[in-house]
């Protein structure tokens, strides 16, 4: 036998075992479609917490969603990071017209935060609710969400329960490029572990991510993340360590996103986190360069320049990852055919890493939104 051989029985193995991990975690983790919107009484209050920096193109919409919500005992808190647009003026009409609606604007970022995480924590300072919920400027939520997540959480006595959106990206590579980064997530992230009080795993999502009040202030809160590009991930990691109990729930019936609007989109925003889902380690990141080259982008190129046995092991490989992508898509709102696009999908993610990876040691931080953060202060916020 030759290292080829076994190299491709290894790969098959690799894959036949996340299969059965991902396949079982997708039926463990519960859809909000199956969730009676019955609240307590009196319901519990929720502080919905926006941070909006240059997001006049989506914000309406967004913004408009959230008014709708048919959640009894709501406040919407929005600020205005430093916005450069219309968003300023788009925040002021619709707080005219609705007093749930409070405004913060950021004039100036002190040092130590990132934008993000500075807004989300001012817009906890004003929030009153005994649940907080972080959101982003661009997610659309059908008006039943927000009850159908409470009754949730209440059921399931949890302190932090994140809600997975639909992606919504124009055009089909970037959508086969978003179904690809599901798989890559899942297996990143196992979410399903996360409600395990005795497991490392963690979770968190940024278009949705529901949390006890008092939970939230007694973690340390964004203060603690303040320097943290994937905070959403880190704010969950935060609870978890600190014993509370969370879990997701997947939403793509009631929640959408416009993740990317372009292929240069994507490239450019995983610049501020690719490299930091990593902690700042490189070898890290060389590992999971190798391991998707190997696994993700190979076995379809050498169905081309293989043959006899090998051939079919990887044709099986490519088989065992297809029904995955498929299932992923189902239970994420998403077209099952896009799986034909994984290995483009994955070659892409391979080349991110890599850039991102590149550029955030040779410019020695990252650029985000129009602020430079260093990469030595990034290092020090690990969690």
């Amino acid at each position: 036998m030759t290292f080829s051989f076994y190299l491709a029985c290894a790969i098959l193995l690799f894959y036949s075992l996340a299969a059965i991990v991902v396949l079982r975690g997708n039926r463990l983790l519960r859809s909000l479609s199956t969730v009676a919107p019955v609240l307590p009484r009196p319901a519990p209050r929720v502080s919905i917490i926006v941070a909006a920096r240059n997001e006049a193109r989506n914000l309406r919409e967004a913004l408009s969603s959230l008014q709708s919500l048919d959640y009894p005992r709501l406040e919407l808190i929005v600020v205005n990071d430093r916005s450069e647009d219309g968003t300023g003026a788009i925040l002021e009409e619709m707080a005219r017209n609705d007093q749930r609606l409070q405004v913060v604007t950021v004039r100036e970022l002190p040092s130590g935060w990132l934008g993000k995480t500075h807004a989300l924590w001012l817009g906890t300072q004003r929030a009153r609710g005994e649940l907080m919920l972080f959101t982003d400027a661009d997610v659309v939520m059908e008006p039943s969400l927000l009850r159908r997540a409470v009754a949730l959480m209440v059921e399931q006595r949890l302190d932090h329960l994140a809600v997975s959106p639909r992606m919504a990206m124009p055009g089909t590579l970037l959508s086969m490029f978003g179904l690809g980064f599901m798989l890559m997530f899942a297996l990143f992230a196992l979410p399903w572990k996360a409600r395990d009080p005795k497991s490392y795993f963690h979770i968190g999502i940024g278009a949705f991510n529901l949390v006890r009040a008092s939970a939230y202030r007694a973690c340390g809160g964004h203060e603690a993340i303040r320097m943290r590009p994937d905070d959403d991930m880190k704010l969950g990691k935060l609870l978890k360590k600190k014993g509370y109990s969370q879990d997701m729930a997947r939403g793509a019936e009631f929640m959408a996103v416009e993740w990317y609007a372009s292929l240069g989109e994507v490239i450019r925003g995983l610049e501020k986190n690719a490299f930091a889902g990593a902690d700042y380690r490189l070898w890290l990141v060389l590992l999971g360069v190798v391991v998707h080259g190997l696994c993700s982008v190979y076995p379809y190129l050498a169905l081309l320049v293989t043959g006899g046995a090998i051939r079919l092991i990887y044709l099986l490989v490519v088989a065992v990852i297809t029904v995955v992508l498929i299932d992923c898509a189902r239970a994420n709102g998403a077209k099952a055919w896009h799986a034909l696009g994984f290995p483009l999908a994955a070659a892409l993610f391979v080349w991110i890493l890599l850039r991102t990876t590149t550029l955030n040691l040779l410019q020695g931080g990252i650029h985000w939104r129009g602020t430079f953060y260093p990469l030595e202060a990034l290092r020090k916020n690990r969690i």
